[in-house]
């Protein structure tokens, strides 16, 4: 069986993007194994306090979330756009974990580096206020872009489908219902792709 490994990069465990995460999962469950990270329960420094420069020794979490994307065969982002990118904790875990020689490794002379995730397929579920056509066109995306191109397709992960929800504020319950319906038809749809895609 296919595994999935969902990744929520918000920071409270009572956010709208916790619960898609859940939904994303229990729709994929069907059809592949679908594992949850919630960052929030990590105990990491999200800080990369020597750059490149020097290693900082992997906290466990941050080992258990290496074996668990290199497990992997497709992998979901899940977080919220803030100031047009993601969160904090999001960003330090990236800078952490997804290092050289883990996603990824450079090689003298060669503009793009060896990737080490190649393989895997992915998605990214962004939450905002922003009218998508305004971030799409007007601030073209940046933290999706950062994410998909910058992160996930760099070390080898593609096809990056992309799902944006907005707006999310205010909105009367049965609003939230829809989307986590909408995300856990989209987990069991991923689910079933992937598992179709290993058949000979």
């Amino acid at each position: 069986m296919k595994n999935i490994l969902v990744i929520n990069g918000h920071p409270d465990d009572k956010s709208l993007c916790h619960a898609l995460a859940g939904s994303y999962q229990s729709g994929a469950a069907g059809a592949a194994t679908c594992a949850v990270l919630h960052l929030c329960d990590l105990k990491f420094d999200p800080i990369l306090r020597f750059g490149y420069r020097e290693k900082m020794p992997l906290e466990p979490d941050l080992i258990r979330a290496q074996e668990m994307i290199r497990a992997a065969d497709h992998i979901v982002f899940v977080y919220p756009s803030w100031w047009g990118t993601y969160p904090a904790l999001l960003k330090g875990f990236l800078d952490r974990m997804w290092l050289p020689g883990f996603a990824f490794k450079f090689r003298p002379g060669k503009p793009f580096p060896e990737q080490f995730l190649r393989g895997k397929t992915g998605r990214v579920i962004v939450t905002m206020n922003t009218p998508i056509w305004f971030y799409r066109l007007v601030y073209r995306m940046p933290g999706v872009r950062g994410i998909r191109d910058c992160v996930m397709k760099f070390c080898g992960i593609s096809p990056v489908q992309t799902t944006i929800l907005s707006p999310i504020e205010n909105k009367s319950p049965e609003y939230y219902q829809k989307l986590l319906a909408e995300i856990k038809s989209i987990g069991a749809r991923d689910a079933k792709k992937i598992r179709q895609s290993s058949r000979p």
